[in-house]
């Protein structure tokens, strides 16, 4: 069963090389860069979402998915959209109502960050900027109940922006599991990868046995 591990804004496929070390069946591990996903297409929100969604069309089903931040936004619409096409997901430090005072803030910095700055995970700065306020108003709280596949929440200890959505997601998804790891923030597939890569397997393990 494949496992798509989706990566954060600010990151990359490469982000997730550590992680994936520390985890099993590794020829069934996927880590696409979603912005190569887009290919010649406006950078926005919709835009990746669509793009993401015909990258799955073409894998078996069911499969896995994993998402961090941007990817674990990307995932949860997915599963509530094709709830029968997954068969597990897990969602990392991701939030299900954009808090849009941080969102907002996020851009300034942009706004203040050198253009280099962008070029390393192929998105340029006005890009970026663009993909945030496409953001803004998306809400999915009050369709979380049509999760029915098995979820865990994972949550850096020190990612204090996005630990009351973890908790709050724990509680509002049926079948759902949380845990908190220990001094890692918000990218914790790279600050904790190898726990995170044993959360993962435990993880699968157990849910790829329902078929």
């Amino acid at each position: 069963m494949k496992n798509i591990l989706l990566h954060g804004l600010g990151q990359t496929s490469s982000s997730w090389n550590n992680t994936v070390a520390s985890m099993e069946n590794k020829l069934d591990i996927l880590c696409p860069n979603l912005f190569d996903l887009l290919q010649d297409k406006e950078v926005s929100y919709a835009n990746l979402y669509q793009a993401f969604s015909e990258y799955c069309t073409e894998l078996s089903e069911p499969f896995n998915i994993c998402g961090l931040s941007l990817g674990g936004i990307l995932a949860l619409e997915y599963v509530i959209k094709n709830p029968t096409k997954v068969n597990s997901l897990v969602l990392i430090g991701t939030q299900y109502t954009m808090p849009k005072g941080l969102l907002k803030f996020q851009n300034i910095v942009f706004h203040l960050m050198p253009n280099r700055m962008f070029t390393e995970i192929g998105l340029g700065k006005k890009d970026c900027i663009n993909l945030i306020k496409s953001m803004l108003d998306l809400d999915f709280q009050h369709e979380l109940q049509k999760i029915t596949c098995p979820v865990f929440i994972v949550c850096g200890e020190k990612d204090i922006a996005n630990k009351k959505a973890s908790l709050q997601l724990s509680k509002q998804i049926p079948n759902t599991e949380i845990t908190f790891i220990k001094n890692a923030g918000h990218e914790v597939n790279m600050e904790a990868p190898k726990e995170l890569g044993q959360i993962l397997n435990t993880f699968l393990d157990r849910t790829n046995s329902r078929f």
